[in-house]
């Protein structure tokens, strides 16, 4: 049984490559800056696109509070680095080689497809809010800037 990570738990320990053949350390990159991380089944599908297209719409609200976007499947460099540029999204995309990140969020499948869900981590890397909804990717980025600014 996947644990699910809840309000409060610290950020698990993991380090991803992003679209650009990057590092990133959970331990080292989260600590000091609020951050998103949002999850998501799979590059260029329909809702997935307009979620990450929603996060790049917002993505001056994220960066002008101080907050890092981040944005996670188990596709690989190269299918992020295409989505990625073919998007103009700004922010990075994580690459989670055989979802095992994915499986330490606790985030649950829908369907038959890896779940949509989002985190939001203080600069502590605590989680202090999450959001989930399968079929409303837009909606995430959304909930996400309705609920920092109640803090």
């Amino acid at each position: 049984m996947i644990n699910e990570l809840k309000v409060g738990d610290k950020v698990p320990y993991f380090t991803l490559q992003d679209q650009n053949g990057n590092n990133f350390n959970s331990a080292t990159d989260t600590l000091g800056i609020t951050t998103v991380i949002y999850f998501y089944p799979k590059d260029e599908s329909g809702v997935c696109t307009k979620e990450a297209c929603a996060f790049r719409d917002s993505y001056h609200d994220f960066t002008d509070a101080g907050i890092q976007v981040l944005g996670i499947n188990g596709a690989g460099i190269e299918s992020h680095k295409t989505f990625a540029d073919k998007n103009r999204l700004p922010f990075k995309l994580l690459s989670d080689p055989g979802n095992k990140v994915i499986k330490q969020f606790g985030v649950k499948k829908a369907l038959f497809l890896t779940g949509r869900e989002t985190f939001v981590l203080n600069d502590k890397g605590i989680v202090i809010y999450k959001f989930r909804d399968f079929f409303k990717g837009a909606a995430h980025a959304k909930e996400v800037l309705e609920f920092l600014k109640t803090k």
